[in-house]
């Protein structure tokens, strides 16, 4: 099962738990959990009903050859790394938001809704990306995987156009939506710029994650992260005493900017330029 289906159950468990029996912190927590297993009983439920036949040709020890088993840890690991460097970034904005007082914290934590919600988007773009490469790249057919990685950004392009006209027309009226705090929501148009740079700055990134992953490319994903990651904190200790949260939010797009530039450079070796695939 993928990914929204577990976002899918949790989100409405937890509406019910928190909205409904009034379980406060606690019905969050077990709309995860449930959400979890709900969808892990779920898989094998649809492995039973549709993949039951290739049960009968399965075989374990298959699974632990040793060259492939590597190759699997290494990619994995690669992604683990890229992930903590999401997870730095994502605790260190409120950690430093907090320190500027409670109102930047509530700021902060209102504008990065709708990065949240530009990336929902994109991850379901992301996700067919990581599908679709994987295909062309197992039936080495390089004509279709530049094909589908060309209308992928035409797609990314037009949402983040999109995107960026929505917030520009109606920021009003979604900050409303995310808060009744009238005085946070007039603080918050300081930084609301910041919020229409996120699209254009940041969709490159989250579409190229999905091919790399796609093409099995996770060193050059680990690496583009680590650059965008020093980049992050070198622009925003340099500029943090001057700028204050100004410098918290430019680090932010710097990032994201980054991210998707430097895999953008390696894409040619990374994705198109893999022999022994395309031999």
């Amino acid at each position: 099962m993928d990914c929204y289906y577990d976002q899918r159950v949790e989100y409405c468990v937890q509406f019910a738990f928190l909205i409904v029996w009034k379980m406060d912190i606690a019905g969050v927590a077990w709309g995860t959990v449930l959400a979890q297993y709900g969808g892990f009983f779920t898989a094998i439920v649809f492995i039973v009903i549709y993949y039951r036949k290739f049960l009968y040709y399965f075989r374990w020890k298959d699974i632990f050859k040793g060259k492939e088993i590597i190759v699997f840890f290494k990619v994995n690991a690669d992604i683990f790394l890229r992930t903590l460097g999401l997870i730095a970034v994502f605790s260190f904005i409120p950690v430093e938001g907090a320190k500027m007082g409670d109102t930047t914290l509530a700021i902060n934590t209102l504008l990065m809704q709708f990065f949240t919600l530009f990336s929902y988007v994109m991850d379901g773009f992301a996700y067919a990306g990581e599908a679709l490469v994987g295909k062309y790249i197992g039936a080495k057919d390089s004509r279709s995987l530049h094909q589908s990685i060309r209308l992928l950004f035409r797609w990314g392009m037009l949402l983040s156009t999109v995107f960026v006209l929505l917030y520009a027309f109606f920021g009003s009226y979604l900050l409303a939506l995310f808060t009744n705090q009238q005085s946070i929501i007039m603080a918050a148009k300081e930084y609301y710029v910041w919020v229409l740079a996120v699209p254009f700055a940041g969709f490159a990134a989250f579409l190229y994650d999905g091919v790399y992953i796609g093409a099995t490319a996770s060193k050059q994903m680990r690496n583009a992260m680590m650059v965008a990651l020093a980049a992050f904190f070198v622009v925003y200790y340099s500029l943090c005493n001057i700028w204050h949260n100004h410098a918290l939010w430019m680090a932010f797009i710097v990032f994201l900017i980054l991210r998707g530039g430097m895999q953008w450079l390696l894409a040619k070796k990374a994705i198109y330029c893999q022999k022994e695939l395309f031999r």
